[in-house]
Parts: structure tokens; sequence; C-alpha cells
């Protein structure tokens, strides 16, 4: 519908005749159990009153609202007919006085996309969980709103839910009669507002500080999963994180938590990794851990715990005036999640996770003919969707790094708390931001931002060293260079090592800072040093650049990699080195091979699964399709090779025995895995829980060797809504073109499935190795897309025209693939462009693919 897709323009000329008091939205959620025999989709009541001002009487607006239809609306005590107001998307809003009341009574429906109200039935117990997710504007299918993020207001909540349930929302509730009541809110943005209800497992603890002037500071804290996770939920080491965090961002923010209460649930079939409403914070419950994982993994989860209470001051008590400043909220979230990692926490290693993973996020975002400058051109809502990218958090938490490097960690740390107090539960601009830190540094912030956050695209740094008659450093340079579309050169402060081999390990004797500016700097300070077997030129991760390697640092990498002793120094090699293989400077199978002879020397364990994962792309995605069975085999070889060799029960272990799982493609280990499931093999100290035996039957499911009984004993083995998804992937994995043809048209033609199912379905449906099954559905997808698009909601039609993609096609079909995507852009330039992108951004890493593959000289 026309009016789902709100305009910038829309957005800033409603925020400059409206000013909003306050809402007040009851829910009736009693619908969400019991048989639902009607046609049409299962509705909730919802009645919401807005409270607002405008500064022209007699004007015309509109509220947001995406509902099945609309019972009453009431304008200062008028009643409007609901036909003639409301359109599907909105209500029209006309003769506004300066003070008026809106009340709209609303059926809304429940959402199977994870959008707006979320209802989920465990298919354990048959319990019925609902959760809300609005982010960037589905509040709108839950209440009527002002759905932009500048118009804030207090919310008061009340809710009317089945007996037995408990319910939460952002603020402290109480229940009598039956009906939730919760204490009004700050004011906050509609995207934040959340209602988690249903029979939730609920743990609580508190969190005690200590203020400045002498008062005291208690926030509740509570936890909340579903009752069939309860016996994996470690609520300890959750509230252990969350403590530690409030304590790191307390004493560096000086700004007091200003939300009440703490909630964080943890909750199904969610979207994202989380999402920060204001005392009530939601997680996919992925984020429970069922079978065993490694440190990496609760590494993770903790810098996401810490990522969304950054928000709470970054983004929900200060938020951006509109998405163009997205960026406000999470580049700043992503960098000091990182930050508080490092400073407060047992991750102390926790650079090395940003620097080898968020990174390549980044990386590979702003290659894309996509990638747009971090302050972006935000059109609309769907621009908007399509935002929360790699540029957006990742590449804006690593100039945000670069930024502390350029003003210095006081001066920013200064900046922050002059801005939360300056512009409490206000909304600002990216202007806003720059003023405090000019007056905190003293640095000219204008031209810092111009090339960093106005331009887009990543500049590669590549080390040149000239040595005198003596063999030390005559002069060290480095030279900046950037792609034609993207000339921008930009200032970068960097740490250059040099390393040599010293008693067999590759270690660091002389550093030096600089300020890399233009084409070609010159580092006086190196000048006089013994000569490096290797430079790296972004030393520490200070800045945001691609690095290279001079030869000399590129042949000793290949030969020494392993030896290298600074576990961050060696994942910034790795990460050059893959950025090579992914830009066609490295061939796949040079990466591979030193996947290969190193992989098994590093100790962070990380890194160790990243490289796995790099190892896994390069065979399927660059590698010549002549060389992938050769290089399957080698993969799968030290696969099984470094899990014998691996300490037995170590987390090691169960990294290489999961990779092997990635890999494995001969009759030899695809019996090896049948044997660890049947119980007919073993290797000391695997625990083969049910999360890896799910890890070890795809690639069985997918070669033939598992069949629907199989997975249906599976499956009652683990009858759980996890078990159920894993199932649904192994199920379309199957080899046959029957089996394709149902997991297409479940996704493709019909609505039924909700989001987690459509993810695990186009998981399934797509595998590297049947490349000549998918082959025939190329056509069918440039077939399909436009109206996918249209029909479903934006995250469906975001993983179908993602998932779908023919990403892997037959090596004979691939220039032809490559055509069909570029006939279908010319031929849909009036598509939406949202649309065009997802397509351009796949048509681009398919290019890619092939130009790797065709530059290595086999």
């Amino acid at each position: 519908m026309p009016g789902e897709n709100l305009s910038r323009d829309e957005a800033r000329e409603r925020a400059a005749l409206l000013s909003v008091d306050g809402y007040e939205v009851s829910l009736d959620l009693r619908s969400a159990v019991g048989d639902h025999a009607g046609e049409g989709p299962r509705t909730f009541r919802s009645v919401t009153t807005i409270r607002f001002r405008c500064n022209e009487p007699g004007a015309a607006s509109f509220a947001d609202l995406i509902a099945p239809g609309v019972t009453s609306v009431s304008l200062n005590g008028r009643d409007l007919d609901p036909g003639a107001v409301f359109d599907g998307t909105r209500v029209l809003l006309e003769d506004l006085a300066a003070e008026n009341e809106l009340i709209v009574d609303a059926r809304c429906a429940y959402s199977r996309t994870g959008e707006g109200m979320h209802r989920f039935v465990d298919p354990e117990d048959g319990e019925v969980y609902l959760y809300t997710q609005y982010e960037p504007a589905d509040a709108r299918r839950v209440f009527a709103t002002f759905e932009q993020p500048d118009l804030k207001a207090p919310f008061r909540f009340e809710v009317r839910a089945p007996e037995g349930w408990t319910v939460w929302s952002n603020g402290v509730g109480e229940q009598a009669d039956g009906v939730w009541r919760f204490a009004e809110t700050k004011p906050i943005s509609t995207y934040i507002t959340c209602v988690v209800a249903g029979p939730y497992h609920y743990v609580t603890d508190s969190y005690t500080r200590v203020l400045p002037d002498g008062g005291t500071l208690e926030i509740p804290l509570g936890a909340l999963c579903r009752k069939g996770l309860a016996p994996y939920f470690d609520t300890d080491d959750i509230f252990l994180i969350t403590k530690q965090g409030l304590d790191f961002f307390h004493e560096h923010v000086d700004y007091p938590y200003p939300f009440g209460k703490y909630d964080q649930a943890f909750v199904p079939e969610y979207n994202l990794g989380a999402m920060e409403n204001p005392g009530l914070v939601t997680f996919r419950e992925e984020c429970i851990f069922r079978g065993k994982v490694t440190r990496a993994s609760y590494e993770s989860r903790a810098n996401v715990i810490l990522h969304e209470m950054a928000h709470m001051w970054f983004g929900d008590l200060v938020t951006m005036e509109w998405w163009d400043d997205l960026w406000l909220k999470e580049s700043f979230a992503d960098f000091m999640g990182a930050f508080a990692l490092v400073g407060a926490t047992r991750f102390e290693n926790g650079w090395i996770t940003f620097a080898n993973r968020r990174k390549a996020w980044a990386y590979r975002a702003d290659q894309l003919p996509s990638t747009h400058p971090i302050t972006a051109d935000i059109r609309d809502l769907q621009d908007a969707k399509l935002n929360f990218d790699g540029i957006t958090y990742a590449k804006g938490a690593s100039v945000l790094k670069q930024l502390v490097a350029y003003v210095g960690q006081d001066a920013f740390l200064e900046g922050a708390r002059r801005y939360f107090k300056r512009h409490a539960y206000g909304n600002t601009r990216l202007g806003d931001l720059l003023a405090v830190l000019e007056e905190t540094s003293g640095r000219d912030m204008d031209t810092w931002a111009r090339s960093w956050l106005q331009t887009a695209g990543v500049n590669a740094l590549t080390p040149q060293v000239t040595l005198d008659g003596e063999g030390r450093v005559a002069e060290l340079t480095v030279l900046q260079e950037a792609v034609e579309a993207y000339p921008e050169l930009r200032p970068h402060r960097v740490a250059i090592g040099l390393y040599r081999l010293q008693d067999g390990a590759l270690v660091r004797y002389a550093r030096a800072e600089a300020d890399v500016a233009g084409p070609r700097t010159v580092v006086k300070e190196l000048a006089g040093a013994s000569a490096p077997e290797l430079v790296l030129v972004n030393d520490d991760d200070l800045t945001y650049c691609k690095t290279r390697f001079d030869t000399t640092s590129l042949e000793t990498l290949g030969e020494r990699l392993g030896a290298m002793t600074d576990p961050l120094a060696r994942a910034l090699c790795w990460s050059a080195l893959w950025n090579m293989t992914r830009d066609a400077l490295l061939p796949a199978p040079d990466f591979i091979d030193l996947v290969m002879r190193f992989a098994r020397r590093e100790s962070d364990i990380g890194v160790l699964q990243m490289l796995h994962m790099w190892a896994n792309s390069a065979l399927v995605n660059y590698a010549p399709p002549a060389w992938r069975p050769t290089g399957g085999k080698l993969l799968a070889h030290i696969a099984l090779r470094d899990l014998r060799g691996a300490r037995p029960g170590s987390e090691q272990q169960l990294a290489w025995a999961r990779f092997l799982a990635s890999v494995a493609s001969t009759p030899e280990d695809l019996a090896l895995l049948r044997g660890l499931l049947d119980g007919t093999e073993e290797i000391e100290g695997l625990d083969v829980d049910q999360e890896l035996r799910w890890a070890f039957l795809e690639p069985l499911t997918a070669h033939g060797l598992a069949d629907e009984k199989v997975l249906a004993a599976e499956l009652a083995r683990d009858d759980t809504a996890s078990g159920k998804r894993h199932q649904v992937r192994c199920l379309a994995a199957r080899p046959s073109a029957a089996v394709k043809a149902q997991a297409w048209a479940q996704v493709v033609e019909s609505d039924a499935l909700s989001n987690a199912l459509v993810e695990a379905t186009i998981g399934g449906f797509a595998q590297p190795s049947q490349r000549e099954l998918t082959a025939p559905y190329t056509e069918k997808y440039f077939a399909a897309i436009e109206r996918v698009w249209a029909e479903r909601s934006i995250q469906i039609g975001m993983d179908v025209v993602r998932g779908l993609f023919p990403t892997h096609p037959a090596p004979e079909d691939a220039h032809a693939t490559l055509a069909a995507t570029d006939a279908w852009l010319t031929s849909h330039e009036n598509a939406a462009p949202a649309l065009r992108r997802l397509v351009l951004e796949a048509r681009d890493d398919l290019a890619r693919s092939l130009r790797a593959q065709e530059a290595v000289d086999f």
C-alpha cells in the first residue's frame, strides 16, 4: 500500500506541524490462545488514545496504523467514519485543533513474520508466546501511532492477557482484575516501545550503585525465556555481563541509567540479534545455548548485551531525528559494545573479534554497489530497513575507533557526556554531535566528518620500503589508494609495525604512529630501523582500511604466518589476506593452503572459527570450479586431522568437528559423520550433543544419506522449536528435484510458514553442492521477486530476494546467470529502489566470485 512506505519529506512535514504529549495504549491479547476458526488473520483489539498539539489549527495530518480493520475513530470528541478516514495504513486527520485527542479502536493482526505483535506456538508443549518488534516502523501494526523517531512521547500501556500469563512492557507493571497496567515511560520513540506476554520463565536479580552525589541507584534486573529453554538458561552469566556493563557505562557516560528496570527477554523466531527497547531489551533466543559452544559464542552474546545497553544512552535517551542519522545510535552502540566488552568483562581480547569479524562485514558492504556514506540519504522506510547494514554498524564503529585515536579517548568520552546532558530525551542530527566533540577536542570536526562520514568507499594502505646500503630502512612510505567510483583519500591515524623473526617467533621490534594523508606519506620515525621481514601498516587496528603488503611481507606471511605471536596482529594479517582473496589478488587455493598450514596454530577460537568460514567461502565462491573437488578433499582432510589432534573436550575440537561437517563430501567423511551419530564411531572427548547431531545430519541429508524417515526420527528425539527448524532445513536440503520444487513453493508461492521456517527452508534449498538442482530456478526467481516484494512483508521479501538469488550457478551457467540479472535490472528500472538494491548487491557478489575464479592460472 502506498501509505505504508512513509517518506522523509512526509515525516519532516508532520514533525513541523505536530507535537505529541502522550499515548495510552490498551491491548486485549486474550485472543492469542484458543481455536481460530474465522477467515482472515487472527486479530486482537487495540485501543489507542493520543494527545497531541498542532501549531497550525485547521491543518490536516495523519496517524499511522496497519490493521485488518478499524472499529471506531474519534477526534476531539467527534466520531469519524472509519471507512472514510482509514485506508489500511493511515488514519486521515482533518481540521485539527491546537490541542487534540485521537482515539482509535482497531483490530490488529498477530504476526508470523517477526514484525509487529509476533505470535509463536511452542511445538513442545503447545504454549503460546507473544512479543513485539517494531524497528524501524512496525509499532503501527499494534497501535495507532505517529510512526517516526522524532515525535517522542511518554507511553502508558495496559494489557489484558490470558489467565496464567505474565506481561512485561517498558515500565514496571502491576496486575489487577486480569489487567496489567504499566508505569508511564519517559518520552521515547514509538519504535522502542515493547510488549512481551506469555507463560515465560522469569528470573530476577538487582543492580545497586552509589552515585557521585551520595545517592543510591537501584535497578531491578530480569531475564526471561520460553519454559522449554529454562534448563539451558544461564542467567548467572547474563546478569554478570549486565552488571559489569552497567558499571562501565555509569563510570564512562556519567548519566544514570534513565529507564527504571532492566529486563532482557529471549524470544522465539526473532529476525534480529536484539532490540534496545528501554527497560525491556529483546534478544533472539539462540543466545541461549542448548549444546556446547565455544568461548566465541559467549563473547558474542556478551557483546550483544553490551551493544543494546549502550543504546539506552545512544539511541533511547538521545535519538536521531530521521533514519539518515541511524549511525548516531548503531555505530556508537557497536563501538561502545566492543569498548565495554574489553574494558569491563572477561573478554579482554574483544578488539580481535571486532577486527576479524565486524570489520569483515563492513569491508564487504563498503565494496558493494549499494555502499553509502555513514550518514546516509534515507528517502523512506524501505531505504531505512535496508540501511541496518555493515556500513551503519561496523564501518561506523570502525570510524569511531579511528575518531578516538584522532581526538583522544578523554575528549571523546567528555563529548559524549555533554551530548547526553544537552539532548536528553530529545532528537539530534550529525551537527549536534560534532559541536560537542569540537568543544572537547579543539579539532576541526567538519573536515573529519566530510571525509569519514559523508563519503563512501574503503581505502587501501600499502607499505613501500627502501633499504640503504647497510640493510636498514632508508625510507618507509605508506601509499593510499581509493577506487575510481569513490576517490576520497582520507586522513588516517595509523600505527605501523615492523616485524622480524626472533627465536622462531615473528615479533614486532619497532612501531610508529603517523597521520597518513593523500596518496603518499613518508613515515620518518622508522627511518634507520633494521630491515623488516613484515610491515603491518594498520597495526593495533586504529583505522578503517584494507591493509595490503609489500612483496617481502607477503612472502613472510606465506612462510611464517603461524609464527606471529601477537593475536591481534595475526588476526589483522588474516583479515588482509581474506580481503585480497575477495579482490582476486590472492588466488583462493593459496588462501586455503594458508588455512591448511596455519589455522591449527590459531590461539583465538573466534579467529579460528572465522578462518573456517572464510575457507569454506573461498572454496564454494572463489575457487575455480575444476579445483573445487580437490579443495574440498583437502579441507576435509585437515578438518579430520585437526579434529583428531585437538585436546579431547576442548573448544578447538568442537570447532573442527563443525568445520568437518561443513566440508564433508567424500564417502569416507560422510561415513564418519554417520558413525558419530549412531555411536559406531567415537572421537575421544567429542560430545555429540543434539545441536552437533543436527550439524552432522545436514551434510548427510544433502548427499542423499539421510531421508525423511531419519529426519522424522531425529525430530522425535528433539521435538522442540529448535529441532523443528533444523528438520525443516534438512528436509529442504535433500538432493531431489521434487524436494526443491516443494521448498520453492512453500517459500515463494505461500505465506503459511513463519519467518523462522522461511529462513530454514531457504537455507536448505540453497546448497552449493546442488548447483544443477537449483539451476532451473534462475528464471523463476526473476519472474517472482517483484510480486513477492509487493505482497509480502519487507522482512520476508528481503529473505526471499537475498536467499534465493542464484548465488551458486553451475559453472556452465555462471555468465548466463549474470546476464539474466543484468537483463532484469535493465527491464525493471522502475522497480522499488530497495528491491533493486538487493538484486544489485547479489549481482555484485556473483560478479566478484567469477572474477576471482577466472583470475587463477589453473
